[in-house]
């Protein structure tokens, strides 16, 4: 096996916004990471960061992950990224409503993982999983979006029992505040959701009782970088005890 690399390069997808971008800043800022992003939009945040860090960060639009890797061979973790959230009951889905979701929130990320395993075996590294608690929810209207999130927990419980050399996380990041949030609580969505689930979502956000996205994303970040072997295959929650050790002090 090669040497690891003494600095950490970590790609992450879905980067442009929310949670996300905030794990990039995170990333650069506090643990002095290289980083590669893939999104399907370059942000004028996300490239002040480019800017700010020159050499240090890799912007790659598109679903275009073997590019990035060619351009970044050796990362040291993946924190795979993505969050559609296409509300609708399950009577009046069909199967591009489905194939939607799961384009985004899963297939898309297996497109990053699967080219990345080399290297990640190469590099002892790590596999973060943006999950959410809608995994194992039910919220009316969002079927498709609790299925793509339990169908992630599903793939690292198993990508970590196949892949011993790499440590692989699923996390619940909490109700962050991010767009996807906000659009939640449109009126728009309140017709697609049950009323008291949706004003649960809108009094989270008026009592101030919405995650930061530097909050959860700092343990993500730490995850990627310093994630424990034994964790590997949990599903566990950003702020609960086994994450303690991986929050801002």
């Amino acid at each position: 096996m090669a040497p690891i690399p003494s600095r950490p390069t970590v790609l992450v997808t879905g980067a442009s916004r929310g949670i996300g971008l905030a794990i990039v800043r995170i990333l650069l800022d506090d643990f002095h990471a290289k980083v590669v992003t893939i999104s399907r939009s370059i942000s004028p945040e996300l490239q002040a960061l480019k800017d700010q860090y020159k050499g240090d960060v890799l912007l790659v639009q598109g679903d275009v992950s073997e590019e990035a890797l060619k351009q970044a061979p050796s990362p040291t973790a993946l924190i795979l990224n993505a969050g559609l959230a296409d509300l609708a009951p399950v009577a009046t889905t069909d199967r591009a409503h489905w194939l939607r979701t799961f384009d985004l929130n899963v297939f898309s990320l297996i497109n990053t993982l699967v080219p990345a395993i080399p290297a990640l075996r190469q590099n002892a590294g790590r596999v973060v999983f943006v999950s959410s608690g809608a995994a194992t929810g039910n919220t009316a209207g969002w079927a498709s979006y609790n299925a793509s999130k339990a169908a992630l927990n599903s793939l690292c419980r198993t990508f970590a029992n196949e892949e011993p050399l790499i440590s692989s996380f699923a996390v619940r990041p909490g109700m962050v505040d991010t767009p996807m949030q906000a659009a939640i609580r449109t009126e728009a969505s309140k017709g697609l959701m049950k009323p008291d689930e949706h004003q649960r979502f809108v009094d989270m956000h008026a009592a101030g009782k919405l995650v930061r996205p530097e909050e959860s994303g700092y343990v993500l970040a730490a995850l990627a970088v310093n994630g424990s072997k034994e964790l590997s295959g949990q599903f566990l929650t950003w702020n609960g005890p086994e994450c303690a050790a991986y929050m801002r002090k």
